[in-house]
């Protein structure tokens, strides 16, 4: 599988601090290789090789027995997140493309259910200007103003499409994208 990338939900938000250094360190003593971060906000790059969904669980094991609390962990691979920068229709140049910093793809624990995305499509349209599509795995979003004046909040979302996901904005991805693709 190479590197993946694992992002942690709920990291460096309220109250839940960490250094990433104490990451690094905490996911190295738990025998991972590779460890590294891109930001502060629980983005993990590692070696691959793992099950991808007992690699979420034993991450999110870790943080909460390490750290005491609960995060989500969403592991997906470099072509997955390349996928997820340039499948986004929200994401480019042009006028009908938002800024990098409000274009966002939240990554899913889980294929949501088509009906219940295409029901916070129709029913958003009427209430804000942001604009939502889905992927494989993954919801694409554009903020369009700031995500801290949307109704359209991680809670929401997942209370709406019935699944776990934390979201990353396109200059991070392709930070994290470029940082992947560099040697081990």
């Amino acid at each position: 599988m190479g590197r993946v990338v694992a992002f942690l939900g709920s990291i460096n938000v309220g109250g839940n601090r960490i250094r990433m250094v104490d990451l690094v360190e905490a996911l190295g003593e738990a025998g991972y290789e590779g460890v590294s971060t891109v930001a502060a906000s629980g983005n993990v790059i590692l070696s691959g090789g793992h099950d991808p969904a007992m690699l979420e669980m034993r991450l999110e094991s870790v943080v909460q027995q390490r750290f005491g609390f609960k995060s989500c962990a969403m592991v997906r691979s470099a072509a997955e997140i390349r996928s997820a920068i340039h499948d986004n229709p929200f994401h480019g140049t042009g006028p009908e493309h938002g800024s990098d910093k409000m274009v966002h793809s939240i990554f899913l624990s889980q294929q949501p259910d088509r009906g219940a995305v295409e029901a916070l499509i129709e029913e958003h349209s009427a209430k804000g200007s942001e604009r939502l599509a889905v992927g494989n795995r993954v919801l694409f979003l554009d903020y369009v103003h700031s995500v801290g004046v949307s109704s359209l909040s991680n809670k929401f979302l997942e209370r709406r499409l019935g699944c776990k996901g934390t979201a990353r904005n396109m200059t991070s991805l392709k930070r994290i994208l470029t940082k992947m693709e560099e040697p081990a």
